[in-house]
């Protein structure tokens, strides 16, 4: 076997995947069409959730100074995310090249083989294992993997190969990005709708220029490169009466809202993840995060089983929570586009939406779902009001050392966290030693909620049990997640 697990794609999900399957010791090689990053960026900025992703694996640092804000839009409605409990904010303008970037040499420095100029062509699942077809610089060879996790693109390889079907809706209209240099545009972060259309702008680092751009009747195009500039010139002055034609364009690209999710994230030995598994309209800036978190999902699930510690069935759950994920994704970016790319036949409800918006309930509601801070996975039943959602941040006192829970997870290995300093109950966690990290700690800041004196962390952040609050004992809840224990 050349590799346990191969990825196609080197985006975000397929870097964060092999960064998370490297952190469990497993070997991974990434195949990647592209010979180099071409620092072409369609999404800016990562949600607080994805904030949250990247201190737990500390991450955060590697960006540098990070601008968050407390401003959003759902639809074009402004929205107040500063309701939002949690520690972080969310990033803005930081290029999906940066992130990238990061993720790579993250990735690398853990030992991943990352193949660039590596084109996937041909994927053959015989049940003990997945045969990849592969195209590169010195002719076409066959890699043979135990698992293959397609993560290449909303016109992926990986999953027209294998069959998944993958329903939805075709693009009804096409919209316009240009990155432009030499041209001064007034802001419109959150874009506003005229009558000719819906445009965006926005600053970019370098003096760079963001603009967006959607003519109401222009009917989607099959393109086979960019969109020619004086395209992208005329829409712009069509509806907003403004001429950019003397501007440089550093950057151009043309997308739709076509909306698709696959039916199974899963079939044999093939997974799907970002937008191989699911494309929508990029409102909100929610794809890249999406991926990121499939892949933070998925990670820990898939080296459990390669190593042997877990049964297969661990990664139905993968599917069984991330598909939930994206019809909402889907539901929620749709409700956007029909607000924002539609005329003034959408302005009553623009008005009611702008209002309800104003009670803090509704925000918190929109600002959560476009977040993903709404995300509880059904874990087991239970009370407890952090059972299947992600652990908050909380400052830790661990016998007069500071530490944080962000820092506890750092390893991407399971934690049980007792805040008692209960003998018996790491008595009954013993047995899964090797797999899971038990420490003693008092909460120093952030919230407790009741009496908790005990959670189980699953790696990627999820509480998995509590106590008090949780019907299932520890035993079973670690057999569960973390498989039976060492004989």
């Amino acid at each position: 076997m050349d590799a346990p697990v191969v990825i196609a794609g080197a985006g975000p999900a397929g870097l964060m995947l092999a960064g998370e399957l490297r952190l469990a010791g497993i070997g991974v090689v990434v195949l990647e069409r592209l010979p180099a990053r071409t620092g072409e960026s369609r999404g800016l900025g990562f949600t607080a959730r994805t904030m949250e992703v990247f201190d737990q694996r500390g991450l955060l640092r590697r960006f540098g100074e990070v601008q968050t804000s407390d401003q959003g839009h759902f639809g074009g409605i402004p929205v107040d995310f500063g309701l939002l409990d949690g520690a972080h904010q969310a990033a803005k303008t930081i290029p999906q090249s940066a992130t990238e970037a990061v993720l790579e040499a993250w990735a690398g420095e853990l030992g991943a083989d990352i193949r660039r100029g590596h084109e996937l062509t041909g994927v053959r699942d015989d049940g003990d294992g997945v045969a990849v077809t592969v195209r590169g610089p010195a002719g076409e060879h066959v890699l043979r993997a135990g698992w293959l996790v397609g993560c290449d693109g909303g016109r992926s390889a990986v999953r027209k190969a294998v069959g998944f079907d993958f329903p939805g809706t075709a693009a009804t209209r096409e919209m316009f990005l240009a990155d432009l240099r030499g041209v001064e545009l007034e802001p419109r972060m959150i874009g506003e709708s005229l009558p000719g259309g819906m445009v965006m702008v926005g600053p970019l680092p370098g003096g760079v220029t963001r603009i967006i751009v959607c003519e109401r009747d222009a009917p989607p195009r099959r393109r086979t490169g960019p969109p020619p500039f004086h395209e992208v010139a005329d829409a712009w002055k069509r509806i907003t009466g403004i001429d950019i034609s003397a501007a440089e364009p550093v950057w151009l690209s043309a997308f739709g809202d076509a909306t698709r999710q696959v039916t199974e994230y899963r079939r044999g030995r093939v997974l799907l993840a970002g937008d191989a598994a699911h494309v929508h309209l990029p409102a909100g800036g929610q794809g890249m995060n999406a991926g990121i978190q499939d892949a933070v999902n998925l990670g820990w699930k898939l080296a459990a089983v390669v190593r042997g510690t877990a049964r297969a069935d661990l990664l139905d759950t993968y599917h069984g929570e991330r598909h939930p994920v994206g019809v909402r994704l889907l539901m929620n970016t749709r409700a956007q586009g029909l607000l924002f790319l539609n005329g003034a036949e959408m302005q009553p409800l623009r008005d009611v939406l702008a209002e309800l918006t104003g009670y803090p309930d509704v925000a918190r509601h929109l600002a959560a779902m476009v977040s993903g801070l709404e995300i509880a996975y059904d874990v087991g039943g239970g009370s407890h009001p952090w059972l299947g959602r992600r652990l908050p941040r909380l400052e830790l006192d661990r016998g007069g050392r500071p530490s944080s829970t962000a820092e506890l997870l750092r390893p991407a290995r399971g934690l049980l966290l007792d805040f008692a300093g209960n003998a018996a109950l790491r008595d009954r966690a013993a047995p899964w030693a090797g797999r899971i990290d038990v420490v003693t700690a008092r909460p120093a800041a952030g919230r407790v909620p009741g009496a908790t004196t005990a959670v189980l962390v699953r790696p990627d952040g999820h509480v998995a049990w509590a106590a008090p609050g949780t019907h299932a004992d520890l035993p079973m809840a670690l057999e569960r997640w973390f498989g039976p224990a060492p004989r």
